[in-house]
Parts: structure tokens; sequence; C-alpha cells
């Protein structure tokens, strides 16, 4: 159940680095479900930070298949709204306001290491394509060389639990140092990080409950985090469980055969997608 309030605020939140798939469209479906359950506003933001995947054509693609699926929102890059700009390539002096407050409040440190030096500083790497756990490295890098040129990690205590209380899985903990390590918030190339961009996004946008896939479970923890040293209150989350192909594979947007676009060229209706 989603208490009903005028002050609920969602948002549906894709990135344009390739062609939604089913996965995406059930997780937004849901969003839209629990925004008109609390008789609140949903909100579309255009998650186009990184340049080199984020493509023309992808992003008017995004429009139409979200579109074709059903889904609607009452603020987004095309129609405005109170909290503009809503395409986060033009919201770069909120991300640096946030960055350079974690650098005043001692949060995060510069880092030289590549992800490769990472992974061969485990014993251990993480599988997959999680963020692996920082070794610590450069914790002791001067804090006060220019933000350009590196990255920069939040310090996370070892062995701090964090907890919240998800919508759909309900409680869930994780433990700093063992689930996840110092974890990036700003890249050598001078942008933010996804933890630091969506945490700052979601604040200024007044979202009141984020909902997405059970695989970012952990970047919720990293980003409540992120709330907490910014001095900013977090919203309420609702993790949906993951759509997986035949074999129990999580989908992805290699995933062509089940992306809204192939499904619709092959003759799938909108409601025979829609989560039951």
């Amino acid at each position: 159940m989603v208490a009903a309030s005028s002050h609920y605020r969602g948002r549906l939140a894709p990135s344009p680095t390739g062609h939604l798939h089913l996965g995406h469209a059930r997780t937004f479906w849901t969003a839209q479900q629990r925004a008109a359950a609390a008789n609140g506003t949903l909100i579309l933001r255009n998650d186009d930070l990184d340049a080199a995947r984020c493509r023309p054509e992808f992003v008017a693609a995004m429009y139409e298949d979200l579109r074709w699926f059903g889904l609607h929102w009452s603020e987004g890059p095309d129609i405005g709204g109170p909290y503009k700009p809503y395409n986060q390539s033009e919201r770069l002096p909120y991300y640096l306001a946030a960055v350079e407050q974690l650098r005043a409040g001692g949060f995060i440190y510069p880092c030289t290491c590549s992800r490769q030096d990472v992974l061969r500083a485990l014993t251990a790497p993480h599988a997959g394509e999680e963020e692996p756990v920082y070794p610590g490295t450069c914790r002791d890098a001067c804090p006060d060389r220019p933000r350009t040129g590196v990255n920069w990690r939040f310090r996370i205590t070892a062995g701090e639990s964090i907890t919240f209380t998800d919508g759909a899985v309900g409680p869930h903990t994780e433990i700093a140092g063992r689930d996840f390590g110092d974890f990036l918030v700003w890249r050598k190339d001078d942008l933010p990080s996804y933890q630091l961009a969506c945490t700052v996004d979601d604040d200024a946008m007044r979202i009141t409950e984020v909902v997405r896939g059970a695989d970012l479970l952990t970047s919720t923890c990293r980003q409540l985090l992120l709330y907490r040293a910014l001095g900013l209150a977090a919203p309420a989350f609702y993790h949906c469980p993951l759509v997986t192909d035949e074999h129990g594979q999580r989908l992805a947007k290699r995933h062509d055969a089940l992306s809204l676009r192939t499904l619709r060229e092959r003759g799938a209706s909108p409601e025979s997608l829609h989560p039951a």
C-alpha cells in the first residue's frame, strides 16, 4: 500500500544509453502505479551524464517507448516543471556545489587508482558489474589538490551498519567495508558519479519515494551515507524484483530481444507486458 498524499513525488529516471528493455519498463510501471495510488506526481528525469554512450536517437526512442508502454509524467525535459532542468547534463552546477560541500566536510579524498588497479589489489574481487570494494590505497592522499584530473571517493566507516526499511523487501542492512567500500562520487573527467548525481537530483526534485530495481539496494546504502553527509533528508525506497531471462540472468540493454522496441515489432501489446 502507498499512503495517499498530495505531496507524493515519484520519478522515472532512464539513461538513454540504449533501448529500454522490459525490466526497465516494468519498474517504471510500478513507479507510475505507486504515484497514482498516492494521488501524487510522477516526473521524468533524463539521466544522460554518460556522454560517450548517450545518443540523440536513444533519447528519441526513450520518449517513444515510454509513451507506447502507457507511461505518463507531469514534469520532465519535454514539458518542463518547477524543478527544471530535467536533463542531468544540464545540472552540473548542482553537482559541483555538492562535491565541494563534501570536500569541505572532509568526507571525500582524491584517488588515482584505475578500476584495474583496484581489482589487482583485491584478493577476492566482486563479480559482475558492481563497484568492487576499494582497498583504501589512496586514503591518505592530500585532500587539497585540484578537483579535476582524479577520481574522488567517499570515506566510509568500516563496520558501520546501514539499515533502511524498503517498501518491497522490508528491512535491509549492509555493512560498510564488507558489502561496499569507499565509493566514487566524482570522476576524473570532472563529472559526478551515479551515486552523487542521483542523490542530489532526487533531493532537489523533492522526490519522496524512489522506485527502482533490486539490483540497486547497495547503491541505496551508499546514497544514504551521501544524504547524511550533505545534511539532506532521504526519501523512501521501493526496490522492485528484477526481470530475468530464460537463464535467470537479470535483463540488461544488451538483451535486445527483450527491448520494448523489439517486442513491439513482434506484435506485443503494452497491456500484455505490464506487470501482473
